[in-house]
């Protein structure tokens, strides 16, 4: 699908990616290692990198603590945005954001409906903008990885941190 504005300067953008997960490992968080591969093939850096438990204190703290990073754009989270009972990164998030990008999570949730039919409706995955920071929230399996990284957040990263960073140094 064509852009409609194409991304004329090609900037690397500086990534965090946090895994939510009770069990994953960094030996076994794979979907975690699919978000750093793809943001760096497509030119950009990830400069930090977490695996948290599903408890919204923590995905809270990591936030207020990455937002502190001045030279970091993008955070990436991913898992916990199911419906389970442990799944509480769309409830410790959600509240906090400055603004939301309401389109981000019903386009991903088309998209998925796409691929794996109606369960997609249980994906609370949502973006926005917390403390001058692009924030995603994203399910943790690779399938759901794949699709936003590749769908939408990385055909849209150097945009949307553009349009947040405009007169920031006027």
């Amino acid at each position: 699908m064509p852009t409609p504005h194409p991304d004329t300067e090609k900037i690397k953008v500086n990534c965090a990616v946090i895994t939510v997960s009770d069990t994953r490992t960094p030996e076994t968080d794979r979907s975690g290692q699919l978000i750093q591969q793809l943001l760096t093939q497509a030119g950009h850096l990830v400069t930090a990198y977490a695996i948290l438990k599903d408890e919204p204190i923590l995905i809270q703290a990591k936030l207020e603590e990455l937002s502190g990073v001045s030279d970091l754009d993008v955070l990436i989270f991913n898992g916990g945005t199911g419906i389970a009972p442990r799944d509480t990164t769309y409830d410790a998030l959600a509240g906090l954001l400055d603004k939301t990008l309401p389109g981000f999570g019903e386009i991903f949730r088309w998209l998925s409906y796409q691929e794996i039919g109606s369960r997609a409706m249980a994906s609370r995955a949502i973006a926005g903008v917390y403390s001058q920071k692009i924030v995603f929230s994203i399910p943790g399996s690779s399938g759901a990885v794949k699709l936003a990284l590749e769908k939408l957040i990385l055909p849209e990263l150097i945009h949307l941190v553009g349009q947040l960073n405009q007169g920031k140094n006027s």
